[in-house]
């Protein structure tokens, strides 16, 4: 029972926002549907998709930020020497710390602040809202870790033992899936 919690908080932003995306898309086809074969609209479903959509858009750019998937110009970067890459990426880790940190600070002031409400389901946009809060949240939290892990490669220069530990908590985690098929594999 705690492996499957366990999974789905690790992939929370892709699971919460794969569960969204499958939302959207049955509003828009039932919203379809309903229009052109039986000649009417729910009047609810452009602001359900769009609300949604909102959603995914900043939980994937979450998801995106900790995985490391957004586009980025290492051009200049990669010319640059051993020694000033490893400050260069700690100096952008700072700047995005610092970026996040103050977009979380005034999304959160700007939602909680917040009074209008949506036209046909008179819901607060607090509840739209709210993704960017916890978007922004979440990014600082991950340049929060990736400025400590380029900290201590930058002027620590413990980059090889940072590398062991993942390598050993990728192991761990295969371990507590496979369970006891690791222990067959080794015996043999």
């Amino acid at each position: 029972m705690k492996k499957p919690f366990k999974n789905f908080l690790r992939e929370f932003e892709l699971n919460i926002g794969s569960f969204f995306l499958a939302f959207t898309m049955l509003v828009v086809i039932v919203n379809v549907f309903t229009r052109y074969f039986l000649s009417f609209t729910y009047h609810w479903a452009e602001e359900l998709a769009v609300g949604s959509f909102i959603w995914i858009i900043f939980l994937g750019l979450a998801f995106a930020y900790r995985d490391n998937h957004l586009i980025g110009i290492e051009a200049l970067v990669q010319m640059l020497p051993e020694k000033a890459k490893k400050i260069t990426q700690f100096l952008t880790a700072l700047i995005m710390t610092v970026i996040s940190g103050i977009m979380f600070y005034f999304s959160f002031k700007y939602v909680s602040g917040s009074t209008k409400i949506t036209a046909a389901l008179e819901l607060p946009y607090t509840y739209i809202y709210s993704a960017i809060v916890l978007s922004f949240g979440l990014i600082t939290i991950y340049s929060l870790r990736t400025l400590s892990n380029a900290f201590y490669v930058a002027f620590l220069g413990r980059e090889e033992e940072l590398e062991e530990e993942e390598e050993t908590t990728v192991l761990e985690e295969l371990e507590e899936e496979l369970g006891e098929e690791l222990d067959i594999d080794s015996k043999s």
